[in-house]
């Protein structure tokens, strides 16, 4: 049998219950696709019933409101995409009467869908042959042809997704995707890949030429930035705090956090409190003190935060509108989430 036979065989027999698999309604696909972009599947399975749940329409979707969709996101990460998401939806009920576009071409315009999100709606919901190369289709194809071309570099890219569509089959487009996408999650796994058992091992070149942990291969990471931060979380005698929104083009953009100030290193309390942008946001007298005594480093793609929450009780201050009871309504990035939990325990 060719490749894509035995792949499909194999999906037919192993494939995983999946509430996505279920349907062929782009809106559904679109979802699921883009909440598993750098996420797992058990944990995006939620947040794709609580969407689904709360928004069971692509207009349902569009006429939230950006904050409520960001503190239904909020835990996922790499919050562009939910707000790419909502823009999409928007679009596509505004501007194309609520119908999802139908061809490869037309998907891959709307905002925030590439070239794997395109094929993988176009395919599953439309039975266009157009082939998925995701970190999953990468590691099977890389393996088990010995591949060595980078992954991420422009050759690697085009060569990969060449020889996907090389392999599609043209008749069931959507079902070779799915399969090789779980084969690359259940069987080829990244770290103990169960090549015992494969129904590619008797022609897998990885696992003959013994290259099953050099492929595929990667070029060498960008370097990663070191930033320190400092929150300042107020208190008021009337139980009210500071809440701002980040609506900068870098991390987070959407999401509420405590007023920031960001140091070249880790600062002791002496040295933040005679900043100026500390006497700017206090003019008043106040109390301050460390939350946490260890610093929190918070891992990103591309930064380390290594962050401080300082506890600054004050009489009053001009910018504290929002109740203490209320913070939970916001949507917020995970780092400040888990701090909130904590507080909450020990006030």
């Amino acid at each position: 049998m060719i490749f894509s036979e035995i792949l499909i065989v194999w999906y037919l027999k192993n494939n995983r219950e999946l509430p996505w698999r279920k349907t062929k309604n782009p809106y559904f696909i679109w979802l699921s696709e883009i909440m598993l972009q750098q996420t797992r599947v058990a944990q995006g399975m939620n947040y794709y019933l609580k969407f689904t749940e709360n928004y069971p329409t692509v207009s349902d979707l569009a006429n939230a409101s950006e904050t409520e969709v960001l503190k239904m996101w909020q835990g996922l990460g790499y919050y562009s995409r939910a707000r790419n998401l909502h823009f999409t939806a928007k679009y596509i009920t505004n501007e194309l009467n609520g119908k999802f576009p139908s061809t490869f071409k037309e998907i891959i315009t709307l905002k925030g869908i590439g070239d794997y999100t395109a094929s993988a709606i176009a395919s599953i919901c439309f039975d266009e042959p157009t082939a998925v190369v995701d970190g999953n289709v990468y590691r099977v194809l890389a393996r088990y042809f010995g591949i060595q071309t980078p992954i991420n570099s422009s050759s690697g890219i085009k060569e990969f997704k060449e020889l996907a569509q090389n392999l599609i089959d043209k008749n069931q487009p959507g079902t070779f995707n799915q399969a090789i996408m779980d084969f690359g999650a259940i069987v080829c796994k990244p770290q103990n890949p169960l090549c015992e058992e494969c129904p590619f091992s008797e022609s897998c070149v990885a696992l003959q030429k013994n290259l099953i942990k050099e492929l595929p291969v990667k070029e060498k990471k960008i370097k990663v930035k070191n930033r320190y931060f400092n929150y300042l979380v107020i208190k008021t005698e009337d139980d009210k705090t500071v809440l701002t929104q980040r609506n900068d083009k870098g991390i987070w953009q959407g999401l509420y956090q405590f007023p920031l100030i960001e140091t070249d290193s880790i600062i002791q309390k002496e040295e933040l409190i005679s900043s100026k942008e500390f006497t700017d946001l206090f003019p008043e007298e106040t109390t301050i003190s460390l939350f946490n005594p260890k610093e929190i480093i918070h891992k990103l793609s591309h930064q380390h935060l290594h962050t401080h929450f300082w506890i600054v009780e004050t009489t009053s201050n001009k910018n504290a509108e929002i109740p203490w009871k209320l913070v939970q309504n916001f949507p917020v990035p995970v780092l400040i989430a888990n701090f909130l939990a904590q507080f909450q325990l020990k006030k």
